[in-house]
C-alpha cells in the first residue's frame, strides 16, 4: 500500500492546529494538509480539561481566532464556550473534514535525498502503526503531557481515607457536596477550582507552599460590548483585540521595569477584595517579582468573594503528611479534608514526544535552539507553535502560523526544498525556552529546546516585534540554509 503523502502536517487538533489548519488553506492554495489527532475530539486542552468551573484567565478578543470575531457578552469565557468556540470554527472553515483522529504520532525521520519527512502513527485503539509523509511538518500540540500530569506523593497518602483527585482526569461522577475540600495549589487551576466548588461543599481550603500574585479582571468588557452594538463585529473584534494587546503589553512592561511599583498596585487591588484583617503578608506576598511566574487572574473576584464569606480559606505552608481523614502541615497544624485536590502543575512534553531523526542521527531537542521560538537548529522543514506565557496563547500561535505559510509560499516560488535553522552552538548562551521559575517548566527544562541570548534565537515575549519578525520580514535569514530541490542528492 501506498504511503499517503502531504504538503504539510498539523499535529493536534487544539486551539492552535485548528487555526494552522486555516492558515494553510488560506494563504497556502492548492498545498494539500491534513491534522493528525491523538484524541478522538476537536479542542486539545479546552475538551480535555472537565473540572468544576474550568476557563480562561485571558480575554477572548485574543485568545480566540483574528479572523473568527467572538461574539459573546462576556470576554473571559468558561471552557465549555470555547471549546465550542473552537468546534465552531472548524466546521465553518471545513477545516474538520481535513482532521484525523486516533491518530497518536509516535516518530518523525527525515530524509534529505527525499526532502520530506516519514511520520509514525499509532492509529486507533488497537494502535495499529501506518505512515505518512509530508514536506513540512508543523507540532500544535502545545506542551502539556495530556497523558499525565504531575501528582507529587507524599508520606502516609495511601492511608488517607477520601479520595485524591488531578484536575486533569476529573472523574465526573465525584459528589463533592457538604464535603470538606482541600485544594493543593496557587495557579490559575486552584484559583479556578476554589469558588467553584464552594457551592456545594462544606468548606474549600486552598493549600499553598508559596503565594502567587493574583488579580481580579471582569468577565464583561464594557468598551467591547459598545462596539460590537455600534459596529460590524469583525471590525469591532479587531479593535478590542488591538486595545488588549496594547493593555497587556502595557501590564507586563509596568511589571518589570518597575516591580516595586507593581506590588503596591497588586496589594492595593487585594485590599479592596478582602477583609481589612486579611493575612496579606502571608498569603499574597510572593517571593518573586511579578511575572518571573504567571500572574493568575480572578474572573469577577470570585476567589476573593468566597474568602470574604467564609467558605473558602487559604493556608499557606507545605504538606508533612496524609493522615486517615486529612492533612498534617509542616507547621504542625490538621485540616480535615474528604477530598483533596492536587492542583499541583502539569507534566511538560517536548514536541508532543516525538523522537526525530534527521538523516538517520537521533535528535536531542534538548540540546537545539529555537530560531524565532519555532524552528529547530539542523532539523528541516519543521516548525512547532508556543504561545506567549504572558499574554494569550493564540496572538503568537497565529503569527507562528502565518510565517510558517510564508516561508512554504516563499519556498514554492524559489523552487527550494529543504530550509534549516542553522546556528554554531559553541558560540551561543543557552536559556531555558519558557522564561518563567514555576516549578512545572523547571522540571522540564533540560528536555526543551533552548533560546540563546539575542534575536534570532530569543523569543521576544512582545506581539508587536513578532508581528514585525513573523508577519512582515522577509522569510529569508542567514540563519535559515535554503537547498534546492536540484541540490539534493
Amino acid at each position: 500500500m501506498e504511503t499517503e503523502h502531504f504538503d504539510v502536517l498539523i499535529i493536534g487538533a487544539g486551539l492552535s492546529g485548528i487555526g494552522a489548519g486555516y492558515a494553510v488553506q488560506t494563504h497556502c492554495k492548492g498545498k494539500r494538509y491534513a491534522i493528525l489527532e491523538g484524541r478522538e475530539a476537536i479542542g486539545g486542552t479546552w475538551d480535555l480539561f472537565r473540572y468544576p468551573g474550568v476557563r480562561s484567565d485571558t480575554d477572548m478578543y485574543t485568545l480566540g481566532y483574528a479572523f473568527k470575531p467572538w461574539t459573546k457578552p462576556y470576554s473571559m469565557a468558561d471552557g465549555a464556550s470555547i471549546l465550542q468556540y473552537v468546534r465552531d470554527t472548524a466546521r465553518e472553515f471545513g477545516i474538520d473534514k481535513n482532521i484525523r483522529f486516533k491518530h497518536q504520532v509516535r516518530s518523525a525521520a527525515w530524509s534529505s535525498t527525499q526532502a520530506r519527512w516519514t511520520i509514525e502513527v499509532e492509529v486507533g485503539a488497537e494502535k495499529t502503526l501506518t505512515t505518512y509523509t509530508c514536506g513540512f511538518l508543523y507540532l500544535c500540540s502545545g506542551y502539556y503531557d495530556y497523558a499525565e500530569g504531575f501528582a507529587p506523593q507524599w508520606p502516609g497518602q495511601e492511608e488517607f481515607g477520601g479520595q485524591v483527585v488531578h484536575p486533569q482526569f476529573w472523574p465526573q461522577s465525584l459528589d463533592y457536596t457538604g464535603k470538606q475540600v482541600v485544594i493543593v495549589g496557587s495557579g490559575a487551576t486552584a484559583i479556578t477550582l476554589v469558588p467553584s466548588m464552594t457551592d456545594k461543599a462544606a468548606h474549600v481550603t486552598m493549600l499553598q507552599r508559596s503565594p502567587s500574585y493574583v488579580l481580579s479582571l471582569p468577565s464583561n468588557d464594557g468598551i467591547a460590548n459598545t462596539l460590537r452594538r455600534c459596529l460590524p463585529a469583525k471590525l469591532a473584534h479587531k479593535l478590542v483585540r488591538a486595545k488588549n494587546v496594547a493593555f497587556g503589553m502595557l501590564f507586563y512592561a509596568v511589571c518589570r521595569r518597575k516591580p516595586e511599583f507593581a506590588k503596591k498596585v497588586f496589594r492595593g487591588a487585594l485590599a479592596k477584595q478582602l477583609p481589612a484583617d486579611f493575612d496579606f503578608q502571608t498569603h499574597f506576598k510572593p517571593r518573586y517579582d511579578p511575572w518571573d511566574e504567571r500572574v493568575c487572574f480572578v474572573r469577577d473576584g470570585d476567589m476573593f468573594a468566597a474568602i470574604s464569606a467564609g467558605r473558602a480559606s487559604m493556608e499557606t505552608d507545605s504538606i508533612d503528611h496524609f493522615t486517615q481523614d486529612g492533612l498534617v502541615l509542616a507547621s504542625g497544624k490538621t485540616i480535615q479534608a474528604d477530598i483533596v485536590v492536587t492542583a499541583t502543575g502539569l507534566k511538560l512534553k517536548t514536541c508532543a514526544g516525538l523522537q526525530f531523526t534527521v538523516d538517520g542521527h537521533r535528535i536531542d531537542l534538548g540540546k537545539t535552539f529555537a530560531y524565532q521560538g519555532m524552528m529547530l537548529s539542523g532539523v528541516p522543514n519543521m516548525a512547532f507553535c508556543v504561545g506567549y506565557t504572558n499574554a494569550s496563547w493564540t496572538l503568537r500561535a497565529d503569527l507562528a502560523s502565518r510565517f510558517v505559510t510564508r516561508l512554504i509560499n516563499y519556498m514554492q516560488r524559489s523552487g527550494q526544498a529543504i530550509c534549516t535553522p542553522t546556528c554554531d552552538a559553541s558560540t551561543m548562551t543557552p536559556e531555558p525556552l519558557i522564561g518563567l521559575r514555576s516549578g512545572y517548566v523547571l522540571r522540564a527544562v533540560d528536555s526543551f529546546p533552548k533560546q540563546g541570548a539575542a534575536a534570532p534565537w530569543r523569543m521576544a515575549q512582545n506581539y508587536l516585534k513578532d508581528m514585525l519578525n513573523l508577519r512582515w520580514r522577509s522569510v529569508v535569514h542567514p540563519n535559515l540554509a535554503f537547498s534546492r530541490a536540484k541540490e539534493i542528492s
